[in-house]
């Protein structure tokens, strides 16, 4: 079905990034490639809004971009645009932009999920906030407003002064009573909003057959804080960074600090001191470990109802890591510690306490990590309820786009800090862990053995920032009050949080705030493949499988 007139794209013939083949993507895309687009981080590719399933079934199978990263949708004063932001499982630095434009009188395009799995959930939300609608998609409707909401609130046309109206059925009886259909055994059964199980406000819709799970659907959007917008509204010098630290508020604040300041320290080309980038990379890593610490309490609490040993050991160990972050950022959640350029300040003084404060706490992890594989996965109800339940195939795990422990778990040998290095990774001897078991089980060992990888990354941290010559200690770059990138200048860029690929997407519009902010988040990606992992299984497997995704609804719903 074609789409109507295409709009005109300004077109500039670009290089693409090293390890794409130009001639050969030309020769892939033949006469569907119409122009070409700069970013900062791919080459851009612009086609046909019918073209869509065809150049990326081309792209995944003939080229291997078998990761379909993030899907951003925005609207000029000419037209709406679609990007679907591919990379490689295998390099995710060979990296290509698909953009999809289509004109303002009509705004559909062909979906990309026949292709990409997900696809599914990012197409939604493009549709649910910008009002671009995708033809071929197999549930087009709203994600994270409500189904009644009136208007798109990111489309240049939508009326903020305007009321909403939440329509009800007048005469329906609230408290009427079950029914039951002669010709179906299937139950429904809602699980949450409300419940501890579900880690946050978030409604599962589940029909079940029997004692057997038949559907899942989960039901987002209930924390959602129009974080986009706001930071559309900031600029990019001071007022955004406070932000990510509430995306995933309970455990990774500076690993979200992070994926936006890489996106706006490549845009504006700041380049980060090397003491600073040892800072961040320390204080990543504890982050990481205490957000794996509360994935391994909460989950075990999910499982078998281990509040009083595992759930209180694993906050009492988060705790100490808490300590640490105080003591170097001055907060305990929302740290707001890095700064376009580098990092607030330098250690906490005495220096040395710090520094011994760290090293005690590395030197009693691995006893720690005994303790808990003691009391977790080596339990025979553990094992029962994890082994072989939640099980998420490799091909099935890339299509959903799933990354961290939940891609690792199913044995993909994915992680940004190794295959598309930043900080000072690359400058360290760590692992990257993966398990082949697919599971619920598996997923628990890749965070459990993350934890050790983390500890040996700090140390090494520790070493080096003990060791730095005094004067050399450069905190921040020379970065101007104001920044105000090119117009029309786009970019990708991610890091690897404690729950999988974190990315950013920034188009600049020539002022000191973004024209475009767009947030990639692992959850929302992650999350996606709970019904995949769960049909056909139990309730508490469900549960289990939900626990094993580790997701903050925060960060899902933004």
């Amino acid at each position: 079905m074609s789409t109507g007139t295409e709009p005109e794209v300004e077109s500039e013939l670009t290089q693409p990034a090293s390890g794409t083949d130009e001639a050969e993507l030309e020769a892939l895309l033949g006469d569907r490639a119409i122009a070409r687009e700069e970013h900062l981080n791919a080459p851009g590719f612009v086609i046909n809004p019918n073209d869509v399933q065809a150049v990326l079934s081309d792209l995944r199978n003939e080229a291997g971009y078998d990761h379909l990263s993030c899907v951003t949708a925005q609207q000029y004063e000419d037209r709406y645009e679609s990007i679907y932001h591919l990379k490689k499982f295998a390099d995710p630095t060979d990296e290509l932009s698909i953009v999809v434009p289509t004109t303002s009188e009509n705004p559909v395009s062909q979906s990309a999920e026949p292709v990409f799995r997900t696809a599914d959930w990012h197409e939604r939300e493009a549709y649910d906030l910008i009002g671009v609608e995708y033809e071929g998609h197999p549930d087009l409707r709203r994600i994270l407003l409500p189904e009644t909401w009136q208007g798109h609130p990111l489309s240049k046309d939508y009326d903020q002064e305007k009321p909403q109206l939440v329509t009800l059925t007048e005469h329906q009886n609230p408290i009427q009573p079950d029914h039951r259909d002669a010709e179906s055994d299937t139950m429904f059964l809602n699980i949450g909003p409300h419940h501890p199980a579900t880690h946050g406000v978030l409604h599962v819709e589940t029909v079940l057959d029997g004692e057997t799970v038949a559907d899942v659907e989960p039901d987002i959007g209930y924390l959602h804080r129009c974080e986009e917008q706001m930071c559309q509204s900031g600029t990019y010098r001071h007022q955004i960074m406070p932000y990510p630290d509430r995306w995933d508020y309970v455990s990774a604040g500076l690993l979200n600090e992070w994926a936006y300041a890489r996106a706006i320290e490549d845009l504006a080309d700041v380049e980060v001191p090397e003491y600073a980038q040892v800072i961040r990379t320390m204080g990543a890593e504890l982050c990481r470990i205490a957000s794996h610490m509360l994935a391994l309490g909460t989950f075990a609490l999910d499982v078998y109802g281990e509040f009083t040993a595992t759930f209180m050991y694993t906050f009492r160990d988060r705790e100490v890591i808490q300590d640490l972050l105080e003591d170097l950022t001055g907060q305990r959640m929302m740290f707001n510690y890095f700064r376009v350029g580098g990092v607030a300040w330098d250690l906490p003084e005495p220096r040395e306490e710090f520094f011994a404060q760290a090293r005690d706490f590395l030197n009693e992890l691995p006893a720690k990590v005994a303790e808990y594989h003691d009391l977790i996965t080596g339990n025979e109800i553990f094992q029962t309820r994890c082994i072989d339940t939640g099980v998420l195939e490799p091909d099935v795990a890339k299509s959903y786009g799933c990354t961290g422990p939940v891609v690792r778990g199913s044995g993909v040998d994915y992680d940004l800090r190794r295959d598309d290095p930043y900080g000072y990774y690359d400058q360290l001897d760590w692992d990257v862990i993966t398990r082949d078991g697919c599971d619920n089980y598996a997923r628990v060992l890749c965070r459990m053995e993350e934890v050790e990888e983390s500890a040996k990354i700090i140390e090494q941290c520790l070493d080096l920032l003990e060791e730095w010559p005094e004067d050399e200690r450069d905190v921040q770059a020379n970065v101007p009050r104001t920044l105000k990138p090119d117009a029309d200048t786009e970019i990708y860029r991610a890091v690897e949080g404690a729950k999988g690929e974190l990315g950013i997407y920034i188009r600049s519009d020539g002022t000191d705030k973004p024209g475009r902010f767009k947030i990639r988040s692992p959850c929302f990606s992650n999350l996606q493949a709970l019904a995949e992992m769960s049909e056909g299984e139990y309730i508490p497997d469900l549960i289990a499988s939900l626990g094993s995704l580790d997701i903050v609804l925060g960060e899902v719903d933004r």
